[in-house]
């Protein structure tokens, strides 16, 4: 029987998932490279810490680390020399834990990561919001949308934005989308008690029953006025209706953002 794979540890998730040639793409797709890979690509090429520093920072054997930065490394090259796309996302890992930089284990991220999720003193966290997205608008049905609309906010303003495919159908694959993207938010309409759960376990904040443009709805929400629904509730199996009807199943609820326990 193989012996179950290791999580890497890693200090957050970079602030941008996807770069490309500035010229029109070749027709060869896109490179994947884990955030794993990535975060040995930071933590010895960036910090300058050797592979068994990266290794104890990332609760890996050193053998592991240099097999996969040389992976991260090849995929790289690859990128520059073929001209292709890169995209990170997934891979096997978890985030570091800890309740401060300090505490940070290994090497840490000695408090200059300016996207790790090890808390700081700063009173503004680096957040990341997706919402579900129809050509500009919040679409109201979770469970069947084809595109995310992704946000980067550090010191409660938009720093990045970017239209993702959702890469799947049903609550649980689009859950598992959201955290690869590293989404800790999401703004949508009409949803599932099966996807309130499985956004639950990921970890994913949620404000549904939200309805009209994706860009006022996040831009309503850091400034705490976003109204949405703490009981919006879109469960086809039960009810006969279409999909225009998701997310109008309560009179709407302000929130207060960062002071709000109706969640």
């Amino acid at each position: 029987m193989p012996r179950p794979c290791k999580r890497r540890r890693i200090c957050g998730h970079p602030s941008c998932g996807r770069f490309g040639p500035a010229d029109p793409p070749c027709d060869r797709p896109d490179v994947t490279m884990g955030l794993d890979e990535f975060e040995t690509i930071r933590l010895i090429d960036l910090e300058g810490l050797r592979q068994e520093q990266c290794a104890a920072q990332m609760n890996v054997a050193r053998t592991t680390v240099q097999a996969i930065y040389g992976t991260a490394r090849r995929k790289l090259a690859q990128c520059l020399v073929e001209g292709r796309g890169l995209v990170i996302e997934g891979g096997d890992y978890e985030l570091c834990s800890a309740a401060s930089a300090e505490e940070c284990p290994g090497w840490g991220c000695r408090g200059r990561c300016r996207w790790s999720t090890c808390p700081t003193d700063k009173e503004d966290k680096i957040m990341k919001i997706a919402v579900t997205y129809d050509n500009g608008q919040i679409f109201q049905h979770f469970g069947h949308t084809e595109q995310f609309k992704l946000y980067d906010v550090e010191d409660g303003k938009v720093t990045a934005q970017t239209v993702v495919d959702a890469g799947g159908e049903g609550h649980a694959a689009l859950a598992q989308v959201l955290k690869a993207h590293g989404v800790d938010t999401l703004v949508c309409g009409g949803i599932g008690g099966g996807a309130q759960q499985a956004l639950a376990q990921a970890g994913i904040r949620l404000y549904g029953g939200v309805k009209g443009e994706a860009d006022a709805a996040v831009e309503a929400l850091l400034r705490g006025e976003l109204a949405y629904d703490p009981n919006a509730r879109c469960d086809h199996h039960d009810h006969a209706h279409g999909e225009e009807h998701c997310g109008h199943h309560g009179e709407g609820h302000t929130c207060r953002h960062g002071h709000c326990n109706d969640n």
